[in-house]
């Protein structure tokens, strides 16, 4: 009976264990997951920002209808010196937050990148892309979103 009993034990561990990393690979899967989906609301988030700038007179501090010259700073918001860790830099081209770090690019359409890491000067472009929104206009239809592959 000892042996018999000996192997339910290390058949039970040896399940256990497999139950151990088969949940601990899915919490991180989530955890990424839920990363990415945060990334993407806050692109968006800025993209509904750069139309709603565009859109604003050019006497108040808006684009009079046109994306051009568009970056954080003339869209309002707080450079990261003055909030601590988040907020714009580098001129207000990249935008700094908890989830994450955002350029802007403007040649005619407005281009907005999501990476994972960050700099002391802003964005780290060699760390993992997120998302990928372009504005090529004021309308919903003008803001195109792509999630970027791992």
């Amino acid at each position: 009976m000892g042996q018999q009993q000996l192997l339910l034990l290390v058949l039970g561990m040896v399940i256990v264990g497999i139950a151990v990393v088969a949940g601990i690979q899915a919490f991180s899967e989530g955890r990424e997951r839920a990363a990415v989906d945060a990334a993407v609301s806050e692109a968006l988030r800025i993209a509904t920002d750069v139309q709603a700038w565009a859109l604003k007179p050019a006497p108040f501090s808006g684009g009079g209808g046109s994306l051009s010259g568009v970056n954080f700073e003339k869209m309002g918001y707080t450079p990261k010196g003055n909030s601590g860790t988040y907020g714009h830099t580098n001129g207000g081209k990249d935008y700094i937050s908890p989830n994450g770090c955002y350029t802007i690019e403007e040649d005619g359409t407005v281009t907005i990148i999501g990476y994972e890491g960050t700099t002391d000067n802003g964005c780290d472009t060699k760390s993992k892309k997120l998302v990928k929104v372009t504005i090529r206009g004021t309308r919903i239809e003008d803001i195109i979103t792509e999630t970027l592959p791992s």
